[in-house]
């Protein structure tokens, strides 16, 4: 059975930066792609970020280019978000996501003015 668990959300101050972790159990990691969504209150889930199988080939939303970086450890079957330079618009429920649908339960990123 797949997990999803994200950690390292928290509150910041705008202009800050934190690294959230999505530890997998139950598939490698390496065997398909995975992603970050977030979901700030009142709008829909959107995408912020994908790593697909290899590695070799990563995405970002619009808003997070120049700012966010998506990476793994394989040994730690980890993969995590690096958020540099934090808005308040940032402000959402950030989730894992992992091949066709399994999903974490999210942690919370709160990016104050």
């Amino acid at each position: 059975q797949v997990q999803l668990v994200e950690s390292g959300g928290g509150l910041v101050k705008a202009g800050e930066s934190l690294r959230l972790s999505c530890l997998a159990s139950g598939f490698i990691i390496t065997s398909d792609s995975m992603a970050w969504f977030r979901q700030a209150p009142g709008k829909a889930r959107e995408f912020v970020a994908g790593i697909n199988s290899n590695g070799a080939m990563k995405t970002f939303a619009g808003f997070a280019k120049g700012r966010f970086t998506i990476s793994r450890d394989i040994a730690k079957n980890t993969m995590y978000l690096q958020m540099n330079n934090l808005r308040p618009d940032d402000t959402a429920v950030y989730y894992c996501h992992a091949g066709d649908d399994d999903w974490g339960r999210g942690t919370q990123v709160t990016v104050s003015s």
